[in-house]
């Protein structure tokens, strides 16, 4: 294992969302066709955790170790709460207690895609044919998560085409609402690592959009060059104003809402080194919710971002050679 670290060699590897139901949200997943590559079981803490992703042949990360890849999504089921009827999680597009937005896939024939979600019974939050921007969807998985559907082509390309193929969908990017975007960027930029490969400012609706992202597999795309065959990007929302509210936050999805509730709670970036990449982030001053040495599981950390946001820290195999579950 490399003596230092450097974050080119960094992942945004997963997203964790809390479910209800895992075999119904597994169900919905493999639908999108992610495939289960693996489950961890902790029953002396009455939790298991299910990481899904795309492995297709063609798919950017298709055979490597878990924790070196992008774009995975991780969920969490505690025991018990499928039989529960009054369990609901905060997909965090409630009000008042917003944060996490969505997750995204891109898709080969956006309109044939939504079709096959649409004739399978899954529920939408918006259609394509919804409202004025036609060239985006957002499914509901079992438990009301949002799921943005975004096409690779563009959308007068795939018009008439009649069939989607699964095994060319990406897992895209992570959608998450910041209050400060300076402050957001610069940590994802400067201590984080990332780089902000795309701005879409809106001004009229007063609001941006920061696509950030790693190397990873595929580099870093050219100046101009589009985002949607990638997988593993973050995006920061920005609503004009937020910053200068002194009471204003977001939640975190892992506090108890004002109903109870938790939701999203975390994405995960794998690393180089661990040791070495946490020391960096001690150095940096960053605020920690767990440090290596903290608790029992001493091969994850999590550092929290400007909005309270927790961030996992994880090893990523290829560069330890070994497995770390």
């Amino acid at each position: 294992m490399a003596a230092v670290t450097e974050t080119k060699n960094y992942k945004l590897n997963h997203t964790m969302i809390r479910v209800k139901d895992p075999k119904e949200s597994v169900k919905f997943y493999e639908f999108l066709g992610m495939k289960l590559l693996k489950k961890l079981e902790f029953p002396e803490a009455k939790f298991d955790l299910y990481f899904l992703g795309y492995d297709a042949p063609r798919a950017v990360s298709h055979g490597n170790k878990l924790f070196d890849r992008e774009g995975l999504i991780e969920l969490t089921h505690n025991y018990g709460t499928e039989n529960d009827p009054s369990y609901k999680v905060n997909n965090g597009n409630r009000e008042p207690d917003r944060g996490f937005g969505h997750t995204c896939i891109s898709v080969d024939n956006l309109q044939a895609a939504c079709k096959r979600i649409e004739d399978a019974g899954y529920r939408f939050q918006k259609k394509l044919t919804d409202g004025r921007m036609r060239h985006i969807a957002f499914v509901l998985d079992p438990d009301d998560y949002w799921v943005e559907v975004i096409g690779q082509k563009p959308l007068e390309e795939t018009e008439n085409a009649k069939e989607t193929d699964v095994t060319t969908y990406r897992m895209n990017h992570t959608m998450i609402r910041v209050k400060d975007a300076e402050k957001s960027l610069k940590f994802y930029q400067e201590v984080m690592g990332m780089t902000l490969v795309r701005t879409a400012e809106n001004a009229s609706a007063g609001f941006n959009l920061y696509f950030l992202s790693y190397p990873g597999a595929q580099g870093l795309p050219a100046k101009g060059q589009g985002t949607a065959d990638r997988e593993g990007l973050l995006e920061l929302t920005w609503n004009y104003g937020t910053e200068k509210d002194e009471a204003f936050s977001y939640h975190d999805g892992n506090r108890a809402d004002r109903e109870g509730r938790q939701g999203f709670g975390h994405i995960c970036v794998s690393v180089d080194n661990l040791e070495a990449a946490c020391q960096r982030f001690e150095d940096l001053k960053v605020n920690w919710k767990k440090r290596l040495s903290d608790g029992r599981m001493k091969n994850v950390a999590f550092v929290l971002d400007p909005d309270g946001y927790w961030v996992e820290i994880v090893q990523n195999e290829r560069f330890s050679g070994k497995d770390n579950f």
